[in-house]
């Protein structure tokens, strides 16, 4: 085996930053990495369950345990004999801590931390799609989430250092990049100046004129300004597909979750956007079943589908995480819960199933990805090709149908 073993739970970002650790520790073949999630329960389960069959695996090896559960609750991962070290998310900054001995617990508190994130972590989808991390941490008290005490306050990449990267990118043949973070949309008031998003945007498309696709991660709609709201729904190389931080469709469950927008701002803000630019696609996050959340409070969730026109849901079960006040909230039975996940995923493929169908006839750009058959065009789409291509290639394709979640493409003559 060449290389340390990285384990990667969770999010795009820990995903990234396990391919910056892969690049930065080289030849440690005796180091397995375990980079943990602490988003739910569930999350910090799975993590237990893959230091263990980690150590079955490799008797001899190093195991470390990073990431978000890490700097949460060091505490669980020091207790498990599996474990040689564990390392906070500021520590895992320094690979060299990973290889060397010393106290098994090296976290510190991570809420000190005001520097901007000094490093740039990306994650690869085969030779076509790169995630670019240019922010980390968040600044918001979401009730039902505990990754800032894992991740800390906002912290952003100065723009310069991310152009520069991305252009090395391109230099290397990627065709996409994806901006990503904790909170993107927080991007830049951190930075002298306080430059936002849309600036960095702008910053990339001008400096970066060989790259032909930028797309963002997850948003926070109510942090949309006048110059991001531009670029959205009027720059063609930045992608028609929007994912907004939704989370719940009832005023009142949206106070109870502390988040900054009600549900008539995001109905607005889709409904704008798909005026200036109707080939928007819109994904979003939604949790089924949050603390106090009853009947007609979940009818207006489950009908933010059609009002949003969600066409990429994520659809999470709530699950209380210890240390968040929606832990202490009254709770939704656990049937009801899997009902309502259940009813809104339903509804996310009815709404999805109409627009493939509406994609009939259309001609699609599609970057080409593993395997040469298949790719995802503008809009996020996942298309089948009828013929191979290279991967990485950029290609044009007639939409003939849909099948299973998938458009259909023949590719031009």
């Amino acid at each position: 085996m060449s290389g340390a073993e990285i384990i990667t739970m969770g999010c795009r970002l820990n995903l990234a930053e396990s391919h910056a650790l892969a690049e930065q520790l080289g030849d440690a073949s005796d180091l397995v990495i375990v980079n943990s999630c602490a988003v739910t329960n569930e999350a910090v389960r799975q993590t237990r369950q893959a230091i263990r069959q980690a150590r079955k695996r490799r008797p001899d090896a190093r195991i470390v345990v990073t990431g978000c559960a890490a700097q949460i609750e060091p505490q669980t991962f020091e207790a498990m004999a599996e474990t040689d070290a564990v390392i906070g998310n500021v520590e895992k900054q320094s690979p060299a801590l990973f290889a060397i001995d010393g106290p098994k617990v090296r976290v510190s508190d991570i809420m000190a931390v005001q520097a901007t994130a000094p490093h740039l972590a990306t994650a690869f989808s085969g030779n076509t799609r790169a995630f670019v991390e240019v922010q980390t941490g968040c600044d918001h008290r979401c009730t039902f989430c505990i990754i800032p005490y894992g991740r800390g306050n906002s912290r952003s990449v100065p723009a310069g250092q991310v152009v520069e990267h991305v252009q090395r990118l391109v230099d290397r043949g990627i065709q996409e990049v994806v901006l990503t973070g904790v909170d993107v949309t927080s991007y830049g008031h951190d930075l002298p100046g306080r430059p936002d998003l849309g600036l960095l945007v702008e910053r990339i498309l001008r400096h970066v004129p060989g790259l032909p696709r930028l797309r963002l991660s997850s948003i926070d709609g109510v942090e949309i300004d006048a110059r991001l709201f531009a670029l959205i729904t009027g720059e063609p190389r930045l992608m028609p597909h929007i994912h907004l931080s939704l989370q719940a469709g009832d005023n009142m469950i949206l106070k109870r979750m502390k988040r900054r927008h009600s549900r008539e701002q995001a109905i607005e803000i889709v409904a704008r956007m798909k005026a200036a630019r109707p080939d928007i696609a819109i994904g979003a996050d939604i949790i089924a079943g949050f603390p106090t959340e009853d009947d007609a409070m979940f009818e207006n969730s489950l009908a933010l589908v059609d009002q949003c026109d969600i066409v990429h849901g994520h659809i999470f079960p709530y699950s209380p995480k210890a240390g968040t006040p929606a832990a202490r909230m009254p709770q939704v039975p656990a049937a009801a819960i899997k009902a309502r996940a259940r009813a809104l995923r339903e509804a996310v493929a009815a709404r999805r199933g109409a627009w493939l169908a509406s994609l009939s006839g259309s001609v699609q750009k599609i970057v080409v990805e593993a395997g040469g058959t298949s790719g995802h065009s503008e809009n996020f789409a996942y298309v089948e090709l009828d013929q191979s291509q290279p991967e990485g290639s950029l290609v044009t394709a007639t939409i003939e149908g849909h099948e299973n979640g998938r458009l259909k493409g023949k590719l031009a003559a």
